[in-house]
């Protein structure tokens, strides 16, 4: 019974990343004519420039995208970016796309899909890569939720927050967007390069302030967001929703028939969702999107999804459910720092855990999920799958 529903499980979930496929959505919104540029960047820019290419062969393309998705694409420049946390790769990308707007007249085509705050990193003033990623270390750490890391992202980047519109000023612009991001506010995926920005200098600072990092940034950072605004109006851009979670969380009910879906997105730190979803998980088949937070205070290897999963697990044990099984597992197929797309666990998890060894709570608190779904062998494997609309969730009793 167990191994039924955890294949029934995985079945739902490939369902869910399979409405997300990003060479579909950009196919659908392509432009009539062909642009003189294509941009892309993300977690699935690969795929999603495969598809502009499709159409538009030719045309110069530059893909900016994490080490997993990077592998060649004839008629493209790919750039392996770092993630998480920028690194020079992704500097250098960024430093290619200006190139590339500069040098180039015409319409262009902007690809964005989730990651591409972390994988197109372009400091301002004298903000140095380092800097920026110290910055994005402690936002990480801090347990702060996407749309206040792209807040002060936004405002730390010649790129985000509208800054790549601006470069494009005068030109006709589309921008191709694959939302990772709850409620799909444009704003925040890959922290808006062709959108407004979510607030101002004044509101990073305070923000930094409130999360107690205000003096633990770079004296380059407080520089910078010291100065007053600039004031430069964001310019025009079609920006073009083509996925999102909740279309992915659509699929996955059809796909299961009849199922209860969670109506609001699961948010918030790990255990409170963990309530939160199993106090809504009656008999049958639940299915919720969403995305978490982990406040870190160790020094283990993990993700919110592996996280979730062991919480569930625990909250599952302690209500004394039986026969039950809960998939949960990032879109893109990687979870954290880790090889793991978030973990699969089942009424025997917990004790698979203590047989071998593990003891579950010491390993929560050195957030070493990664190691504790290991030991159980309850570890969701999917590898990289080109696209990212955020995290899905399945559970069935």
């Amino acid at each position: 019974m167990t191994q039924d529903m955890r294949q029934t499980a995985i079945r739902i979930f490939n369902a869910g990343v399979a409405a997300a496929d990003p060479f579909t959505g950009v196919q659908g919104a392509l432009p009539d004519t062909a642009p003189a540029l294509i941009l892309s960047v993300g977690k699935a820019a690969r795929r999603m420039a495969e598809a502009a290419l499709d159409r538009f062969a030719g045309v110069p393309t530059i893909v900016v995208t994490n080490a997993e998705n990077a592998s060649p694409l004839a008629g493209a420049t790919v750039i392996t970016a770092g993630h998480p946390v920028p690194d020079e790769g992704g500097a250098a990308g960024a430093r290619a796309f200006i190139a590339a707007i500069q040098s180039t007249t015409g319409p262009v085509l902007v690809l964005v899909s989730g990651g591409g705050s972390a994988l197109l990193p372009a400091p301002a003033g004298d903000i140095t890569l380092d800097d920026k990623a110290d910055v994005s270390r402690l936002l990480l750490a801090s347990g702060a939720d996407i749309r206040t890391m792209n807040l002060i992202r936004q405002q730390l980047s010649l790129i985000k927050g509208g800054g790549l519109a601006r470069l494009c000023a005068g030109r006709d612009l589309r921008a191709l967007i694959l939302s990772d991001v709850v409620g799909d506010d444009l704003s925040t995926i890959a922290s808006g390069p062709t959108v407004a920005p979510l607030g101002t200098r004044a509101d990073a600072i305070a923000v930094l302030e409130r999360l107690n990092l205000w003096d633990r940034v770079a004296q380059s950072v407080r520089d910078w967001l010291t100065r007053p605004d600039a004031d430069q109006p964001i310019a025009e851009a079609q920006n073009i929703l083509i996925g999102s979670n909740a279309q992915s969380v659509a699929a996955m009910a059809a796909e299961a028939g009849v199922a209860h879906v969670i109506p609001s997105a699961i948010e918030g730190d790990v255990a409170d969702a963990a309530r939160e979803i199993c106090d809504a998980a009656g008999e049958g088949i639940t299915i919720w999107g969403g995305e978490t937070t982990v406040t870190l205070k160790g020094t283990g290897r993990g993700g919110r999804n592996q996280e979730l999963a062991l919480r569930i697990a625990i909250e599952a044990q302690a209500r004394g459910w039986t026969n039950w099984t809960c998939l949960q597992g990032g879109s893109d197929g990687r979870d954290g720092p880790t090889d793991a797309a978030g973990g699969l666990v089942d009424e025997g998890t917990l004790a698979r855990i203590a047989a071998a060894g593990g003891d579950l709570m010491a390993l929560l608190d050195n957030n070493d999920s990664y190691a504790a779904l290991g030991l159980a062998g309850d570890l969701l494997m999917t590898g990289g799958t080109g696209t990212n609309v955020a995290d899905l969730g399945v559970l069935i009793r």
